[in-house]
């Protein structure tokens, strides 16, 4: 019986003692979970002040948890089901720490204002700190990232393979030099008063940025300018273009783009420079952003919408594009850059996403043949029948004959679709005016307006290009085509006072090949009349070809070059003209590299071994220049 007694007691105390253990290493867990919580308040938090603050946190707060504040759920942005919303990882951040300043410090009443005030002034800096942490963190990560791809640098054996070109005769080399000079101009303009921003206002010497191009400035005129800075052997100026590419180029911003002009300039500058130079450095870069663009595709067809985020990759269509249709010279002037990049990466979805394209293009029945501009990515029909080789059409067509000649022969699909297209084009679109002008009307619900726009100039050299690889019987008629369509263009030229054409020009009553409304009279640098130029001389070796690219030369350097560069014009049938104060990007990419290269010799650029895009950055034929 004393036995059991003292037993007892002993097993009392035994009890007690562990209790008081487990309460013992309960408080320690407690308080050092405490202590330890994520996002304390600095390196004193272990300190007397620092748990004073997290223990009145916790006891004062409403919160039903002691550990963890209340959630609460941020709106999330309204997806269309195909595209997760946007994340901003700063904003991200901010918001935690907004959350544990709103829920974490209730206001103590043994406290008063003045104390209440300095502990929330000292989360909010302590906040601050962290966060200005973490972005240094990061700015340091991508520097360092930067300084990887400066050390990346170019195979030898491929430096300076298409450069030179030095024609023999005498006066072709003072007219090449004189466009080299010209190039210089425009981009020192740039560099030195817009560099880093996507266009240059000569006049105003800043930069300028178009809504193609989103919010962002994203230095499109550097990348523009990359291969054509290239091919004239202006090295020092590449190199400049060159660093700006590998530590300044991101496309890591929230903003809207157009899928086609990224593509065309971005995309297609990106791979051309890499194809001249074999510097991983643009494959890199254009492999990023062709992925920053693939979420455009995510359409029931797999025809892309026109605009999409760079950030979210949610895509939609401009309103006025026929009840929000894809437009066909955008979503039809992938194939050569995407092809491509599979090419050099072995990453099959770049292609299969342009394949695509091309299937439901050639599958999708046809009035007459034609393709209109308009085509609605979510149900598989065209929109309006507006058909037209200018804006709105012209490259869906030129991407089809040089995605022929791209693949080395092999693309039969796209040279069936090109001539099948082109034998419908001729028929209901090619008209001749009462003064002999053959020119590429608009059409309209079966009716052709009788103008002609600047845009459309283009196919000159599209028809020139493809008569060698047409049917026997289309052979001598494309060829026609490519001259009478350069004459007429060139026409549209020799009649301003400027002797630069404009936008568009019209065959109505006397007039030939003038523009006929203040809309249509101006001029923004365009290329596609010296283009048709440079391809109609390779194909002929006519001189004419060559003095009219002269001509041109001439006129733009007189009546364009203002300021620090040059500037589109308002009027080409005044002088002296007025300025729009815009050097577009497009100028230093396409109208003064086809000037250069009418004036090199045949060598520089082969028409047999590189296809220019639509924007003019050349990428290899299959199988030549690897």
């Amino acid at each position: 019986m004393v036995f059991r007694l003292r037993l007892g007691i002993g097993a009392r105390r035994r009890e007690r003692c562990t209790l008081l253990f487990v309460v013992v290493i309960f408080l320690v867990i407690f308080v050092g979970g405490i202590i330890y919580l994520p996002g304390g308040e600095g390196a004193d938090s272990s300190g007397e002040g620092g748990f004073v603050r997290k223990i009145q946190r916790i006891f004062n707060s409403k919160n039903p948890n002691p550990i963890k504040p209340p959630k609460k759920h941020p709106a999330v942005p309204e997806t269309d089901g195909m595209h997760d919303p946007p994340r901003d990882h700063h904003a991200e951040i901010e918001t935690q720490a907004n959350l544990e300043q709103k829920f974490g410090h209730q206001k103590d009443p043994d406290l008063s204002d003045e104390q209440h005030q300095r502990i929330k002034e000292e989360i909010a800096r302590e906040k601050a700190a962290f966060i200005k942490e973490q972005k240094q963190k990061e700015i340091e990560i991508e520097n360092e990232r930067k300084q990887q791809l400066l050390k990346i640098t170019a195979a030898p054996h491929h430096q300076g393979v298409e450069t030179g070109g030095e024609p023999k005769d005498a006066q072709a080399k003072t007219r090449r030099d004189f466009v080299r000079k010209m190039m210089k101009t425009a981009w020192d303009g740039y560099q030195n008063h817009a560099m880093g921003h996507n266009e240059l206002k000569p006049l105003a010497k800043r930069g300028h940025s178009a809504g193609i191009f989103g919010s962002s400035q994203m230095g499109a005129t550097v990348v523009d300018a990359l291969d054509t800075l290239y091919i004239m052997g202006l090295k020092d100026e590449f190199k400049v273009a060159r660093d700006w590419v590998a530590q300044h180029l991101s496309f890591n911003v929230n903003t809207q783009v157009s899928l086609f002009e990224m593509n065309i300039r971005f995309v297609g500058g990106l791979l051309s420079a890499f194809a001249l130079t074999k510097d991983e450095v643009f494959k890199i870069k254009a492999k990023e952003l062709a992925d920053k663009l693939l979420p455009a595709f995510k359409t029931p067809t797999g025809v892309p919408w026109a605009l999409v985020n760079l950030n979210s990759g949610y895509g939609f269509n401009y309103n006025w594009a026929s009840g929000g249709s894809s437009i066909l010279a955008e979503f039809g002037s992938l194939h050569l850059e995407w092809s491509y990049l599979t090419q050099i990466t072995g990453e099959n979805v770049y292609l299969e996403k342009v394949n695509k394209i091309r299937k439901v293009m050639h599958d999708t029945p046809k009035s007459d043949g034609l393709y209109p501009n308009y085509f609605n990515p979510k149900t598989g029909s065209w929109g309006q029948k507006h058909v037209s080789l200018g804006a709105l059409g012209d490259s869906f067509y030129e991407y089809l004959i040089k995605g022929w000649i791209m693949s080395g022969e092999t693309d039969h699909l796209a040279k069936d679709m090109y001539f099948d297209a082109m034998r419908a084009i001729d028929k209901h679109l090619i008209r001749k005016s009462r003064g002999g002008f053959t020119y590429a009307g608009v059409y309209n619900y079966g009716s052709v307006e009788s103008k002609m726009e600047h845009l459309a100039c283009f196919s000159g050299g599209m028809f020139g290009l493809g008569s060698k690889h047409a049917p026997s019987d289309l052979q001598e008629r494309h060829m026609e085509l490519g001259k009478e369509i350069a004459r007429t263009c060139r026409e549209s030229y020799r009649n301003s006072a400027t002797h630069i054409g404009p936008e568009s020009f019209r065959f109505e009553g006397p007039h030939e090949a003038k523009a006929l409304r203040q809309n249509e009279k101006y001029y923004i640098l365009r290329p596609e009349v010296v283009e048709t130029y440079f391809v109609m001389w390779r194909l002929t070796h006519d001189q004419k070809y060559r003095d009219w690219a002269w001509d041109a030369a001439q006129a733009i350097e007189k009546h364009c070059h203002v300021g620090v560069g040059f500037s589109g014009i308002r009027d080409v049938y005044q002088v002296p003209p007025s300025h729009d104060d815009v050097q577009q990007s497009f100028f230093l990419a396409e109208t003064l590299k086809y000037l250069y290269l009418i004036f090199s010799d045949d060598d520089l650029m082969r028409l047999d071994e590189w296809v220019f895009n639509t924007e003019a950055h050349p990428l290899p034929v299959s199988g030549k220049n690897r």
